[in-house]
């Protein structure tokens, strides 16, 4: 009698993780489906949210291309566009002290976000160095300072003491470091790749040279993000004029001379001297006060498109890692 012999197949075992159940559609089967009432809110809520962003933005372009005609039948801003000219930004350019808070804004930015990025960038790499000399008693004296602080009065008190009074550097050092800015690099340095630093070290490298070859290489989207932040900051600031240079015009960045103009209702400084008060009354001043409004926030607008892409990266990894 012949035996059938059956070959005993050996036990595999799986190498890999057995695929995710997805739908057909790529959800995850415990996602449900989108239904027409939901998707219709959610078309409705991101047009509204548009709308209040983009709709005040176009109300500020059109008012300053508008004419005093057109201002008047408005009763005030303006929505739609009637007749357009750009008399109002030849006018406000063509006063010496637009000029000069301009190129002044633009100088304190550059330098005081070079400034801030310095310290920030030095301060978060000791404190993210887990072997660095009192880096938990710094990092704790610098997390009190985000609740408790002198106040402005021994701020003005100290500044001026200083001889900051009058000058430039009262524009910049002040405000030169932001606490959350630090912390946030921090979080992203701690979470620097341990091998390649120790491959560093291992290399010759010292402290210097990890920062600058290993440490910001891998960190360019949060560094950007950082410098974006600190950049807004100066460009938006006109506080600190208020305080320490209030009188000196020829020292006033472009936020100050928008806020006396707009706010306190002033002419602009140099009109009476440039021959600018003439034709000041031929154009409406509703008109120049939205194109003095348009012309602070083009910088940012120019530079905004280029640094969001990092926004993602840079602030909620560094935010979450370490």
């Amino acid at each position: 009698m012949t035996q059938t012999l059956t070959p005993r197949v050996p036990d595999v075992e799986p190498t890999s993780a057995p695929p995710r159940r997805t739908r057909r559609d790529g959800r995850p089967p415990w996602e449900e489906p989108p239904t027409a009432v939901g998707q219709a809110g959610k078309g409705v809520t991101l047009g509204g949210v548009l709308a209040v962003m983009v709709v005040p933005l176009w109300i500020v372009v059109v008012t300053s291309l508008s004419t005093q005609a057109a201002v008047n039948r408005a009763g005030g801003l303006v929505v739609w566009p009637d007749e357009i000219t750009f008399e109002a930004y030849r006018l406000m350019l063509a006063d010496s002290t637009v000029r000069t808070a301009l190129l002044v804004s633009l100088g304190i930015t550059a330098v005081g976000t070079v400034v801030s990025m310095a310290v920030s960038v030095l301060c978060a790499y000791g404190l993210s160095r887990a072997r660095s000399l009192g880096h938990r008693f710094l990092l704790v004296l610098l997390i009190v300072t985000m609740f408790v602080n002198g106040g402005l009065i021994p701020t003005f008190l100290v500044v001026t003491d200083l001889g900051g009074y009058g000058e430039w550097w009262a524009l910049i050092l002040p405000s030169a470091v932001s606490v959350f800015n630090i912390l946030v690099l921090r979080s992203f340095y701690s979470s620097t790749s341990a091998d390649l630093i120790e491959a560093a070290r291992i290399d010759g490298a010292g402290d210097w040279r990890i920062l600058w070859s290993v440490v910001l290489p891998t960190s360019r989207a949060v560094t950007a993000v950082m410098a974006l932040f600190y950049g807004v900051g100066y460009w938006n600031s006109f506080f600190n004029v208020m305080l320490y240079m209030p009188t000196d015009s020829e020292k006033w960045p472009l936020q100050y001379v928008l806020f006396t103009y707009v706010n306190r209702g002033n002419a602009l400084p140099g009109s009476v001297n440039s021959g600018f008060g003439t034709q000041f009354a031929q154009t409406a001043p509703l008109s120049l006060q939205m194109a003095v409004v348009v012309l602070t926030l083009v910088p940012l607008l120019v530079v905004y498109p280029f640094v969001q892409k990092h926004f993602r990266t840079g602030v909620l990894t560094g935010a979450i890692k370490g």
